[in-house]
């Protein structure tokens, strides 16, 4: 851990945990992987959460949610609102980056287009605090 992130502890997250937190952003609210990880640590104590391991069950949660979606499951994590450091869309998530944007132009955000990657233009005044 030090070399890339200092000396401290790391938490590694249940993926039940990264989905209830990811539930807990409201409509019209974004939240970012290190937001996610900052909540994380926080919650447990720790200097950091994994990011490794973050972003694998935040895919893991977007995944199931859409299968749920799917069978007609109305009650969804709302994973679209999870971006990538910077604002980025995520194009691992189901539909990529296509279903990605369309969900959250549909909740009011403008996501705009730099080189290869797509974000959310001034996600940092959407963000929410998660505890």
């Amino acid at each position: 851990m030090s070399k890339r992130w200092g000396i401290g502890t790391v938490v590694i997250p249940a993926p039940i945990e990264v989905d209830e937190m990811m539930r807990k952003v409201p409509a019209g609210k974004l939240v970012t992987i290190n937001e996610i990880r900052v909540a994380l640590a926080r919650k447990h104590g720790a200097t950091i959460g994994c990011p490794m391991t973050t972003g694998i069950f935040a895919w893991v949660a977007a995944h199931a949610a859409e299968e749920r979606a799917q069978r007609g499951e109305k009650d969804i994590t709302p994973y679209w609102r999870t971006l990538k450091a910077g604002g980025i869309l995520n194009e691992k998530y189901p539909g990529g980056v296509d279903v990605q944007r369309q969900r959250l132009e549909q909740e009011g955000h403008v996501v705009i287009r730099k080189g290869k990657k797509f974000l959310v233009l001034n996600y940092d005044k959407s963000l929410v605090q998660i505890v």
